[in-house]
C-alpha cells in the first residue's frame, strides 16, 4: 500500500509537471508566432515610414520648386512693369520731342519770315537813303528822318544782333552792372553775390581790377560821376561806388584797389543805389533791408534824409531824370537844390512809392504788383512815366499823373529782375528816344516790349545753364559811336546790350 500510495502521488506530480511543460510549449509557440507577427508589422511600419519620408521629401522639393517658380514669376512681372513704365516714359519723351520740334520749326519759319521782312525793309531803307542823298545833293535838305531811323535801328538790332563779348570771373549772381567812358577807355563795373566788385575793359573783355573789402554779398554798383567831375580827382580812372548786405556803401579807388570812403547809417543790408542827376551828382540815394530810403551827401558822407513808409525791405530806387541841360549848376531851390525831383522805390511789400526829394514826404503809392518789386526806372523821355519789374513775372508801366498802371506786359515765366528803357544811358542824356522797354528775367530771357502797342517785339535767350537767368541790364554805346552821336540827332540808336547772369558771366550783345 505504501508503495502504491507513493507511486500514485509521484504520478500526480509528474502529470502536473508534464501538463505545465506542455502549457509552456504552447505559450512559447504562441509567443514565437506573436513575435513573428510583430517583426512583420515592424517591417511594414519601416516600409511605410520610408515611403512617407520619400513622399515628404518629394513634397518639400515640389514646394521649393513652386516657390522658386513663384519668385521668378514675380521677378518677371516686376521687369515687365518696369519695361512698361520705361515704354510710357519713352512715348512721353517722344511726344515732347515732337512738340518741341513743331515749336522750333514754327519758330524757325517765323524767324525766316521776319528776316525776309527785315531784308525787304533794309533794301527799302537803302533805297530811301540813296534817294535822300541824291535829294540832299540837289537841294541841300537834311537826309535824316528821326522817327523812321529810330524804328529801323531797333529792327536792325533785332535782325543782326549777336553775342559779341563774354566777361568771366564772377562765381555767382551778378546783381548789378554799370558802364562808363573815361580818357583811358570804356569800362564796365559789376557787383556779385560772390562779395566782389570787378572792373572790366570793354574792348578786351578782361578784368582789370577787383575790390573785395565787403564782408557780405554785393547788391549794387555804380561809377561815381561826383568823384569824376569834382575835387580835382584824376578823371583818367573811375571811382566805383558799391552797396552790400554788410550795411555799408563804399567808394573804391581804382588805382590802389582800396576803399577811401564809407557811408554808414542803414541798420540792415543796403540794396539799390543811384546818384542824383543834379548838383554834379553830389547826392546818393539808397534803399535798404531796414525798410528805409536814405539820401546821402557824398561830399560830407552824411545822411540828409530818411524816407519812411515801406513795410518791408526796399530793394530798388531811382531818381527822376535831369530837368535842365546844365548839370553843373544847382537849381538853387530847396535845401539841396533838388526841388521838383522825386525818388521812386520798389519794395518787398509789393508796392512802388514816389517821394519828394526835398521834403522826404511820400507822394504816390502804386500797389498793383502781386509780389516783390525788383526794379523801378523813370522814363528818360517822359518824366511822368515809370516802369517796374516784379517777382509776379510782369513788367508794368505807370502814369504818375493818373496814379495808375497804364500797361502790363506779360510773357516772362519767372522773376523779372531788371528793366531798362532801350537806349537809356542810365540817368545821363538818353542815347536815343524809343518807345521800347527791355526786361531781364530769371527765365533766362531778355525781352523787348513796345509801349505803344503793348506787345512783345523781340527775345534774346541767355546762354543756357552757363547763365541760368538774366539778373541785371545796361545799354552802352559801342566804341567809336560816342563822338558820332554827339554830333548828330540823339534819335540815332546804335547801342549794345550788356547783361549780368545768375551763374556769373557778363555778356554784351550788339
Amino acid at each position: 500500500q505504501l508503495q502504491d500510495h507513493l507511486y500514485s502521488g509521484i504520478k500526480l506530480h509528474f502529470d502536473l509537471i508534464v501538463k505545465f511543460v506542455e502549457t509552456l510549449q504552447v505559450q512559447l509557440f504562441r509567443l514565437k508566432i506573436l513575435n513573428k507577427e510583430v517583426q512583420e508589422e515592424i517591417k511594414q511600419l519601416k516600409m511605410q515610414l520610408n515611403q512617407k519620408k520619400n513622399e515628404d521629401e518629394q513634397n518639400i522639393l515640389r514646394v521649393n520648386y513652386q516657390t522658386e517658380l513663384l519668385e521668378k514669376d514675380n521677378a518677371m512681372k516686376k521687369i515687365q512693369r518696369e519695361l512698361q513704365q520705361e515704354l510710357l516714359k519713352l512715348r512721353a519723351d517722344i511726344e515732347i520731342m515732337k512738340k518741341n520740334f513743331i515749336e522750333k520749326e514754327k519758330y524757325c519759319n517765323e524767324f525766316i519770315k521776319t528776316l525776309q521782312e527785315k531784308d525787304e525793309k533794309l533794301i527799302q531803307y537803302i533805297q530811301n537813303v540813296s534817294s535822300t542823298e541824291e535829294k540832299k545833293d540837289n537841294d541841300n535838305t537834311p537826309s535824316f528822318n528821326p522817327k523812321y531811323s529810330s524804328t529801323f535801328s531797333f529792327d536792325l538790332f533785332c535782325a543782326s544782333s549777336k553775342l559779341l563779348k563774354t566777361f568771366t570771373g564772377h562765381t555767382s549772381w551778378v546783381w548789378s552792372i554799370d558802364y562808363a567812358t573815361f580818357d583811358c577807355g570804356q569800362f564796365l563795373c559789376s557787383g556779385s553775390e560772390d562779395r566782389t566788385v570787378r572792373v572790366w575793359n570793354v574792348e578786351t573783355a578782361k578784368q582789370i581790377q577787383l575790390f573785395n573789402g565787403h564782408s557780405h554779398h554785393l547788391r549794387c554798383v555804380k561809377f561815381s560821376p561826383f568823384h569824376h567831375h569834382c575835387h580835382g580827382v584824376d578823371n583818367r580812372y573811375p571811382t566805383i561806388c558799391s552797396s552790400s548786405v554788410d550795411k555799408t556803401i563804399r567808394f573804391w579807388d581804382f588805382e590802389t584797389s582800396k576803399e577811401f570812403q564809407v557811408l554808414k547809417g542803414h541798420t540792415e543790408g543796403v540794396a539799390g543805389i543811384t546818384f542824383s542827376p543834379f548838383h554834379n551828382s553830389r547826392y546818393l540815394c539808397s534803399g535798404s533791408y531796414d525798410k528805409t530810403i536814405r539820401l546821402w551827401d557824398v561830399e560830407t558822407s552824411k545822411s540828409l534824409h530818411a524816407f519812411n513808409g515801406h513795410t518791408n525791405c526796399v530793394w530798388c530806387v531811382d531818381i527822376s531824370p535831369l530837368q535842365s541841360n546844365d548839370n553843373n549848376k544847382s537849381n538853387n531851390i530847396g535845401v539841396i537844390g533838388g526841388n521838383g525831383y522825386t525818388i521812386c522805390s520798389g519794395s518787398h511789400d509789393k508796392t512802388i512809392r514816389i517821394w519828394d526829394i526835398e521834403t522826404a514826404k511820400e507822394l504816390i503809392l502804386f500797389n498793383e504788383h502781386e509780389n516783390v518789386v525788383r526794379s523801378v526806372k523813370y522814363s528818360p523821355y517822359e518824366t511822368n512815366t515809370i516802369c517796374s519789374g516784379s517777382n509776379d513775372y510782369s513788367v508794368r508801366l505807370w502814369d504818375i499823373r493818373s496814379k495808375k498802371a497804364i500797361h502790363v506786359f506779360k510773357g516772362h515765366t519767372n522773376t523779372v529782375w531788371a528793366i531798362e528803357f532801350v537806349g537809356n544811358n542810365s540817368g545821363e542824356t538818353a542815347i536815343c528816344n524809343t518807345n521800347i522797354i527791355c526786361s531781364g528775367s530769371e527765365d533766362n530771357t531778355v525781352r523787348f516790349w513796345d509801349i505803344r502797342t503793348n506787345r512783345q517785339l523781340h527775345v534774346i535767350k541767355g546762354n543756357g545753364n552757363e547763365d541760368n537767368g538774366i539778373i541785371s541790364l545796361y545799354f552802352s554805346l559801342p566804341k567809336n559811336k560816342d563822338q558820332k552821336n554827339k554830333n548828330t540827332d540823339d534819335h540815332v540808336c546804335g547801342v549794345d546790350l550788356c547783361y549780368g547772369s545768375n551763374r556769373g558771366p557778363i555778356r554784351i550783345w550788339g
